[in-house]
């Protein structure tokens, strides 16, 4: 494995992992070691996330950014709207809003809301 600390091969690695991530992109072997080896982690940080490719690409792509946001209205208690994601998709949405539920704090949210209030956002 090269030196993740070199800054050519660090840059590679992340073009391939961004690469990988978007379903959209076939695998190109003709790239360097650092490429190939961010690619695929991409494409399996993908497919942990959305499911295989082969069984299809979903119309709303799963990310780390949108199961913090249902992890965090776990921890509030908020409801979540899960149209349009597979059932693949929402079995992985479901662990994180589950993890969130069990932070819940009545008080934590309760304050939240008020400071949102007092500010003239509304939650519907």
């Amino acid at each position: 494995m090269n030196n993740i600390f070199n800054p050519v091969y660090r840059q590679e690695y992340l073009f391939g992992y961004a690469r990988g991530f978007n379903p959209y992109v076939d695998f190109d072997p003709n790239q360097s070691q650092g490429f190939i080896l961010g690619f695929k982690q991409g494409r399996d940080e993908y497919e942990s996330m959305n499911g295989k490719i082969l069984h299809g690409i979903p119309k709303l792509i799963v990310t780390n950014k949108i199961l913090e946001d249902f992890l965090l209205a776990g921890m509030l208690g908020m409801n979540i709207n899960s149209d349009g994601y597979t059932a693949y998709q929402i079995d992985v949405i479901q662990k994180w809003y589950q993890s969130g539920v069990e932070k819940y704090d009545v008080k934590q949210s309760d304050y939240l809301l008020s400071i949102l209030e007092e500010n003239g956002i509304e939650l519907i």
